[in-house]
């Protein structure tokens, strides 16, 4: 798969390693930054990841930040993504089985490591089960 993947300087740690753990299973990772711990704008690195799944250059998204709502939210902006905020693995499933969730965007300072990683790799794994929730899913774009 195609991943772009992104973060603030609050989620860099964990980008670096989302990103370094998905290479290591396969898939194209594009980073989109930040590419160090100073102090950034979360938009700067969302927008770019979030655009990278709308235009389809990208088949999913992860985003990190401290409490993942920012780059949440700002996904969110785009036209047909669906970014999720997980801090577990039933959340990252539910997110892609009944949104067709897009982007997983992770609260990096609330979660362990290990736990992000589970929750990634459970986002990647589940299909969306459309019926019902195609309908739903439908309905969210403006």
């Amino acid at each position: 798969m195609k991943i772009a993947i992104g973060s603030d300087h609050a989620g860099f740690d964990y980008k670096k390693r989302l990103a370094d753990y998905l290479t290591l299973q396969g898939h194209h990772v594009t980073d989109f930054g930040t590419y160090s711990l100073d102090s950034v704008d979360y938009p700067d690195f969302a927008h770019p990841v979030a655009s990278a799944v709308e235009t389809l250059e990208a088949d999913f998204g992860v985003l990190c930040c401290g409490s993942g709502q920012g780059v949440c939210i700002t996904a969110n902006k785009h036209q047909d993504v669906r970014a999720a905020l997980v801090w577990g693995r039933e959340l990252a499933e539910l997110s892609r089985q009944h949104n067709n969730a897009n982007v997983i965007c992770i609260p990096a300072r609330f979660i362990a490591y290990e736990i992000a990683e589970t929750c990634v790799q459970t986002f990647l794994d589940t299909p969306f089960e459309a019926g019902r929730h195609a309908t739903r899913v439908g309905k969210i774009s403006c």
